[in-house]
């Protein structure tokens, strides 16, 4: 019989800098490295050492999760959508959001913009998903479980294709504005974490968004009605990359056996994505992790009977240890 367990770390936030109490605007601090905090049953967090230059992880597999619930909505935008093609030269949309009229045709078309830490602005477009209550958009390709629990809520969208690249944008934030669209667009912005994954559909020759070589931000529905009328449908979009502030610290779940540990990241502050995580036992030295698929990373080495550390390092390069987060008989 194989051993299956899942087991949920709190740990002190992912923050900026190295070595000192820096940390993302509007994200609370975790307690003093020196003392341990449980949270809510979870094992304490001992020590929280920042590193200086971990060496990433290889060989990262592509995500196979699926988000199932892109099912078409209404678009009642003003010109009729009959093989419309996109403006600006973009290619045909083949996503999954059939629009029942036409897509404004104003900022939507694909832009280099928007994907760093500190990049511009980019052009895209928005949908939603689920019902108002955010039905529908938890758990995803991403790995993540529930979104209320993970410190998530439905401040949260699912990425096209060009975004969303095999898994490696999970858990980075988003600055989201409508535009170029008056009769539907709201006021404001929203700042949002990618979470899932807005899989292409090319059976269909017109008004699917989330088809390459388009950017398209699938949103949970309460945050799309931030920024749009429902009514709308779809609508164009700039958006850029933020840093995340996320309360509450760097947390870890662990499933698998005892052959095959997986390890989830979540509620990373900064830039928010992994790019590379390792792992430590009491007994061995830092072992580079593998990315399983979304934002999941696992091993085969064997690490029962021993205290896990482990070293997180996201898009930007800022690395950062979480020393003894767990006990020997985790």
């Amino acid at each position: 019989k194989i051993l299956l367990m899942i087991m949920v770390i709190w740990i002190a936030p992912m923050t900026y800098g190295h070595g000192h109490a820096t940390h993302v605007p509007g994200e609370r601090t975790g307690p003093p490295i020196t003392g341990a905090h449980p949270s809510h049953g979870a094992h304490p967090s001992h020590v929280v050492h920042p590193s200086h230059g971990a060496q990433p992880s290889h060989g990262a597999h592509p995500s196979h999760g699926v988000h199932h619930s892109h099912g078409a909505h209404p678009s009642h935008v003003a010109h009729p959508s009959h093989g419309v093609q996109p403006s600006h030269g973009a290619h045909p949309s083949h996503g999954v959001h059939p629009s029942h009229g036409a897509h404004p045709s104003h900022g939507a078309h694909p832009s280099h913009g928007g994907l760093g830490p500190h990049s511009g602005w980019g052009h895209g477009r928005a949908t939603f998903y689920g019902d108002i209550n955010g039905g529908e958009t938890q758990q995803g390709a991403c790995g993540y479980g529930d979104l209320h629990k993970q410190g998530y809520g439905l401040e949260t969208a699912a990425l096209s294709t060009a975004l969303f690249n095999n898994g490696s944008r999970c858990g980075a934030c988003f600055e989201i504005k409508c535009v170029d669209a008056p009769q539907w667009c709201l006021p404001g912005s929203i700042k949002i974490t990618a979470t899932n994954f807005c899989p292409p559909d090319f059976s269909k020759p017109n008004d699917c968004w989330c088809n390459p070589p388009q950017k398209h931000f699938d949103l949970s529905q309460p945050m799309f009605l931030k920024i749009a009328k429902y009514k709308a449908g779809v609508v164009p979009v700039k958006f850029r990359r933020v840093p995340c502030a996320k309360i509450g610290g760097v947390k870890f779940e662990i499933k698998g056996n005892p052959h095959f540990l997986m390890i989830l990241p979540y509620n990373v502050g900064g830039a928010g994505d992994v790019r590379a995580m390792q792992v430590k036992g009491t007994r061995t030295e830092w072992i580079a992790m593998k990315k399983n698929w979304g934002q999941i990373w696992s091993t085969g080495v064997v690490l029962t009977g021993q205290c896990l550390s482990f070293r997180v390092t996201t898009s930007d390069g800022i690395t950062k240890e979480f020393i003894d987060v767990t006990p020997p008989d985790w």
